[in-house]
């Protein structure tokens, strides 16, 4: 079954032939459901071209899911031509087809309708080695995302492991102990699915403030004296008090082939960041956003040692004002 990424153009067509049809129908399923359907009049001896991936991408609830499943939905496409306008009149053909829509996009060289294989591990290869190279620190565990029969499986490996062999993935162990245990970005990659990208060196955190201000009248009028003020209340008042936590990561040395990596990582629409809880110190993973808009790649041949700084914002007001 094909797997669309919905990120990018999925077109759906028919043929019009030259004679006997005027109009054309698109019917779209998400999950079995229908949720559109739309009406065109047609040009005789012409092919009709349906962009499908804005709506059904409207569907995809893109949430943190610690098992790593890829989220996907599932969407059957049913085209048909009629006799008359408008969809009216009798069906002279039908085309239909069923695909799973993930939340990844194709570049510009790969053409229309990029689309994903099925047995293919969800993490971009590393150009130089042909294979899949993950980084992750010492004694640490981890899960990658294959595309199979029912969307997606998933495998986790031990904190020692460095052979993914059945999804042809290596492990790359990093020695931090100097800075931690390193920090874990999760983000959504161009193929749909959850991937970590650990930040082995230092953090860094800013706490940025915005508020408004007026002034009020804090004159009291005793009766039978002159008008005073408590010089413990402020005219000028401060009100609307908000703030945004930022964070600035260090990736650590790595190779020119995880550059990819970092591409998508930018492009990324879904990012979350792996923190110590401010109570409890233990784990949690919060949503974050890029605040670099542009990132410089390095070359082994133009930097030597290549590193990454990023900054981070909290995806979400530091006052909750959830309402």
């Amino acid at each position: 079954m094909p797997r669309l990424l919905l990120r990018s153009p999925q077109f759906k067509f028919i043929p019009i032939p030259i004679n006997g049809v005027n109009s054309c129908t698109c019917q779209i399923k998400i999950n079995t459901v229908t949720k559109y359907t739309l009406v065109r009049n047609t040009k005789k001896g012409t092919t009709q071209n349906f962009d499908i991936s804005e709506l059904c991408r409207d569907f995809l609830d893109i949430e943190y899911n610690s098992n790593y499943n890829a989220q996907s939905i599932l969407i059957n496409v049913t085209l048909r031509t009629y006799s008359d306008f408008n969809g009216t009149g009798n069906v002279v053909s039908t085309s239909a087809s069923t695909d799973y829509g993930f939340m990844g996009y194709g570049y510009f060289e790969d053409g229309t309708n990029p689309t994903i294989a099925n047995g293919q591990i969800l993490i971009s290869k590393n150009p130089n080695l042909g294979y899949v190279q993950l980084y992750y620190p010492n004694n640490t565990t981890g899960i990658v995302t294959k595309t199979a029969s029912s969307a997606t499986n998933t495998t986790a490996f031990g904190a020692t492991t460095t052979n993914i062999g059945v999804y042809n993935g290596k492990v790359k162990r990093i020695d931090c102990t100097k800075y931690g245990d390193g920090r874990r970005i999760v983000f959504i990659n161009k193929y749909g699915a959850q991937q970590d990208l650990w930040f082995f060196l230092k953090e860094t955190k800013t706490l940025a403030r915005k508020n408004e201000n007026y002034k009020t009248n804090i004159l009291t009028y005793p009766s039978g004296s002159s008008a005073t003020y408590s010089i413990s209340n402020a005219p000028n008042v401060t009100f609307n008090t908000t703030a945004k936590q930022n964070f600035t990561l260090s990736s650590g040395y790595y190779p020119q082939g995880a550059n990819n990596f970092f591409e998508e990582l930018l492009l990324s629409e879904y990012v979350w960041y792996e923190r110590p809880n401010k109570a409890t110190g233990t784990d949690e993973v919060i949503p974050v956003k890029v605040k670099k808009s542009s990132i410089q790649f390095k070359t082994s041949l133009n930097d030597k040692l290549i590193e990454y700084t990023i900054d981070f914002e909290e995806a979400y007001d530091y006052i909750n004002n959830v309402r």
